[in-house]
């Protein structure tokens, strides 16, 4: 008996296309680049290069001159490791758990130290093994989250034996309202960067985020971290940022239907017709990242023309209303933009009344991908 093996591949049967630019990616690095030229640009590449895949993001922003690299957690540093060539920076953001410390150090991973205890851990494991450990030394300046308060960024100015075998390299904050160009708070933070500044005036400081770099060159320090501009997000609400989109989303039909005045569409009946309505069930839901705020909010796209989200969202479809399009203009396996040219990123995340951040890491692995 002849045998024939087929074997899957991923776009047959996908039920949408997540399609990202890595040379818009590139071309963000470069802009901001420009901006802040001498000043270097890192890149923050945490939650896996904000979920678009760390391992295909870090090389081209390697290509492209990136030699500093920031991650949220020690184990996506050792996952980086192996995406970037060795002369890259690897920094830790949250800084390390107890016990990291010796392999950090034996893979030349840098540590943000966050407080006098994960300070006291790098310096002691230096201590131990007769070397200097390079890190970084983060300061709170007003939004409570990460970093030295006031008080413990005296006590360790006043007390350098705290800083034994530690290499401090830069001394970092995080701007929390750089996005609003006109923040109070922006001005607040640099002050109190400042005044930690003046207690180690020593250091470098790394300051600026995506919308950091927009807020002028008092905010861009010796290191810029931006993240969210890289991927195509908005950093900032100064008009005229030329960020290009990097992620395009396009998502399948299951199935069309025609329907009553007085139908009930989906969980619950939250939406019920009000005419006779041509109906589309697309395949994504909020397990792939489209939240259920969509629901009744949000829409698709279909060659310029607005498709809304009738109904609520569920796990793995959602029903869109098609009675704008000419009947039989979509049918099983047709696709409909949910981020593309006609809706942004910032778009879909406004109807979500969320954050592009937080669509683009929580896109799901149902999706085919393609990188161009």
């Amino acid at each position: 008996m002849n045998t024939h093996t087929y074997e899957i591949s991923s776009r047959d049967g996908a039920s949408g296309y997540l399609t990202i630019d890595l040379r818009a990616i590139e071309h963000n690095y470069r802009l901001l680049q420009q901006r802040t030229s001498p000043v270097p640009v890192a890149a923050v590449v945490k939650a896996d290069a904000y979920g678009l895949d760390a391992g295909r993001v870090a090389p081209v922003l390697y290509d492209a001159g990136c030699r500093d690299f920031f991650v949220a957690h020690f184990g996506e540093a050792v996952r980086l490791k192996t995406f970037v060539e060795p002369d890259a920076r690897i920094f830790v953001l949250n800084g390390l758990q107890p016990g990291a410390e010796g392999r950090c150090a034996d893979l030349g991973i840098i540590p943000v130290l966050n407080s006098l205890e994960q300070l006291e851990n790098w310096s002691r494991t230096a201590v131990s093994r007769g070397d200097a450990l390079p890190a970084v030394l983060q300061v709170d300046s007003g939004m409570s989250r990460l970093g030295l308060p006031p008080e413990e960024s005296a006590t360790l100015a006043g007390d350098h034996a705290l800083l034994e075998g530690v290499d401090l390299l830069y001394l970092m904050s995080h701007l929390a309202s750089a996005d609003e160009n006109a923040s109070q708070q922006n001005g607040e933070q640099l002050a109190a960067l400042r005044h930690a500044a003046a207690l180690f005036p020593e250091l470098p400081l790394c300051f600026a985020n995506s919308g950091g770099i927009f807020l002028g060159r008092d905010f861009q320090g010796a290191l810029a971290r931006p993240g969210i501009a890289l991927y195509g997000g908005l950093p900032t609400d100064v008009p005229g940022i030329a960020v290009k989109p990097v992620a395009r989303l396009d998502v399948r039909v299951v199935q069309t239907r025609t329907v009553p005045a007085g139908s009930r569409v989906g969980y619950g009946g939250a939406h019920v017709t009000r005419t006779e309505t041509r109906l589309a069930t697309i395949a994504a839901g909020y397990a792939d990242g489209l939240p259920r705020s969509l629901s009744d909010r949000g829409a698709a796209y279909y060659g310029g023309v607005r498709l809304p989200i009738v109904g609520r969202v569920s796990m793995d479809s959602m029903t869109i209303d098609i009675s704008a399009l000419p009947p039989g203009t979509l049918k099983l396996g047709s696709l409909v933009e949910m981020i593309g040219p006609h809706q942004p990123l910032e778009a879909i995340a406004a109807d979500a009344c969320t954050i592009s951040y937080e669509i683009l890491t929580s896109l799901g692995n149902r999706y085919h991908r393609e990188y161009r």
